[in-house]
C-alpha cells in the first residue's frame, strides 16, 4: 500500500469515526457515567465489536451477508432490538438508586454492552465490505494490507472514542445533581432508540 493510500485510508476512517452513531452515543454517555479512566471498558468493548465486523469483512462473511437479504434482516433487527432495549433502559432509571446502580456497573457488564452495540450492527459491516476493497492492492499480498487497514480503522476509531468520553467526562460537574443526571440518561436512551430507527430502515 502507497503512502497516499494510507492517508487516503486515514482520512476516511477519521470520517467514519466522527460520524454519529450508537458508538458515539454509547461512548459519551460512559463519559458522562464513569469518567474518563472507567469509560475505558465501554471504549474497549466498542473496539472488540469492531474488530469483530473487520473479521467478518475479511474472512468473507461480509459479502455473504451483502448478498443474503434474509441474513442481513434478522442481524438488523437483532441490532435494532438490542439498542432499544438498551434506551429503554436509561429511561426507566427514574430513582437515584437506579443511577448509582447503573454507575456501579462492572467493567465486565459495560464490556459486553458496548460490544454488542457494534456486533449487532449489520450496516458497519456491509459499510466495510463497500470500504475496505479500495484500499487494496491486488499486485501486492492482501494478508498484510488487511492487517494495515484494520489497524488503521481500530485506532482511529479508539482515538475518537476517547475523545468523546472524554469531552463528556469534563462535563460531568454539569450532572452532578440527580436531576440532571437523570436527563443525561434519558437523553443517551433517547439516542441510542433513535439509532436504533436509523439502523431499522438500513438496507442493502
Amino acid at each position: 500500500m502507497s503512502l497516499e493510500i494510507w492517508f487516503a485510508l486515514l482520512g476516511t476512517a477519521v470520517l467514519i469515526s466522527l460520524s454519529p452513531g450508537a458508538g458515539a452515543a454509547t461512548a459519551m454517555s460512559a463519559g458522562l457515567t464513569y469518567g474518563v479512566r472507567g469509560a475505558g471498558w465501554t471504549t474497549l468493548g466498542l473496539m472488540t465489536g469492531y474488530a469483530v465486523q473487520i473479521l467478518i469483512v475479511s474472512v468473507g462473511l461480509g459479502s455473504l451477508i451483502a448478498t443474503s437479504p434474509e441474513l442481513f434482516q434478522l442481524i438488523k433487527w437483532v441490532g435494532v432490538a438490542y439498542l432499544v432495549w438498551l434506551g429503554i433502559q436509561f429511561w426507566r432509571q427514574r430513582q437515584s438508586a437506579d443511577i448509582e446502580s447503573q454507575i456501579a456497573a462492572p467493567g465486565p457488564t459495560r464490556f459486553w454492552q458496548a460490544t454488542l452495540v457494534n456486533i449487532t450492527n449489520p450496516k458497519g459491516i456491509v459499510f466495510l465490505v463497500a470500504l475496505i476493497p479500495q484500499f487494496i492492492d491486488l499486485a501486492h499480498p492482501q494478508q498484510l494490507q488487511l492487517l494495515l487497514i484494520s489497524a488503521t480503522l481500530l485506532v482511529i476509531d479508539m482515538c475518537v472514542m476517547t475523545g468523546y468520553s472524554g469531552l463528556a467526562a469534563s462535563l460531568r460537574h454539569r450532572f452532578a445533581d440527580p436531576i440532571a443526571m437523570l436527563w443525561q440518561q434519558r437523553l443517551t436512551g433517547s439516542a441510542l432508540i433513535a439509532a436504533a430507527m436509523a439502523l431499522s430502515v438500513a438496507a442493502l
